[in-house]
């Protein structure tokens, strides 16, 4: 997500980024490696934590608006080491929310007026929806995975700075994204390469959980427009328009497979359940309309044609997944 909305921005000619980037195993430099000679991108290798490091890049860089999208993401992870998630999705975001606060106070009239702080959040704070519910910006915070908990805290730290300090600070709550550069421990990319490579496509439980889906491209231009549009204490939550169960998705990424490969294989075979996930939230399902109707955008890649532009995306740099091992 992170890379995608940073060539987004390097779009428009009068936007310099400046990219601060701990490069864990989820990052991948060769994700950005085509703005090496970009002189409006720096990349800042370090960490959220680290207040002295963004004290002293706020100081130098002196930002007109600050997207927030540095996190641990990925629940399986977070059941296995919580306190790794602790650290860095709440207090992290809590020294950058601090070194904000204070930088911002020293900034006069306009500057000062324009200044933007926006926090990407996830709908997984939401928990798991009912049959018939759909997640807004008036629905309540019930994490269940440790990967959710640490995001709910993070947001309420967002919101707690926004009502004691008056920081002009927006929340976006995106579903599920995929697509290009995205690291292989998640669903979609991960099943890309196993299909590819011939090996078992593992599910949980009985690949009827349902989820979101958001392509990649879509969230960052949202993001972007909760950017420009938003304004101090706006909340927007941000989907795709698409539920879909699990076992579905990969039943789709298996075909597109099959058919770019064009191999004779039929990989919905190589489908394999296992058991479930601890706190596997069953259903997500959630709106976008108070987003649509205040910035005028949409999503504009159905499923379809995102699955059929990751897989050939994936097929295309075997080089790059074999480094996010």
């Amino acid at each position: 997500m992170g890379s995608t909305l940073v060539c987004q921005c390097l779009v428009q000619k009068n936007v310099t980024v400046l990219n601060l980037d701990k490069i864990t195993y989820a990052g991948h430099r060769l994700s950005i490696a085509h703005l090496r000679s970009n002189k409006r991108h720096t990349l800042v290798e370090g960490d959220i934590a680290n207040s002295i490091l963004v004290k002293r890049l706020l100081s130098d860089f002196r930002p007109q608006a600050i997207v927030h999208m540095a996190a641990e993401t990925h629940v399986d992870r977070s059941i296995e080491d919580p306190s790794v998630f602790a650290t860095t999705n709440v207090l992290g975001s809590c020294v950058l929310l601090e070194q904000t606060t204070r930088y911002w106070r020293q900034l006069s009239g306009e500057e000062s007026q324009n200044f933007r702080f926006l926090h990407v959040s996830t709908d997984e704070v939401y928990g798991s929806a009912g049959q018939e519910e759909v997640f807004d910006e008036r629905s309540l915070l019930r994490p269940n995975s440790p990967y959710a908990a640490s995001k709910a805290s993070a947001e309420y730290f967002v919101r707690a700075f926004i009502k004691t300090f008056d920081l002009p600070a927006m929340v976006v709550n995106p579903s599920n994204n995929y697509g290009p550069r995205q690291h292989p421990e998640k669903l979609i990319p991960k099943m890309i390469v196993a299909a590819v490579r011939g090996k078992p496509l593992t599910l949980y439980g009985d690949g009827m959980h349902q989820r979101n889906w958001l392509h990649v491209s879509d969230c960052c231009r949202a993001l972007l427009s909760a950017l420009i549009y938003g304004d101090r204490g706006d909340s927007f939550t941000l989907g795709g328009n698409r539920s879909m169960p699990n076992l579905q998705v990969v039943e789709m990424i298996c075909d597109v497979v099959d058919s770019s490969l064009n191999d004779g294989k039929m990989r919905r075979s190589l489908i394999t359940r296992v058991s479930d996930r601890l706190g596997h939230d069953r259903r997500y399902a959630i709106s976008s309309e108070r987003l649509m109707v205040a910035t005028g955008w949409y999503p504009q890649i159905s499923l379809e044609a995102g699955l059929r532009e990751t897989v050939e995306w994936y097929l295309k740099h075997p080089a790059w997944v074999e480094q996010s091992k």
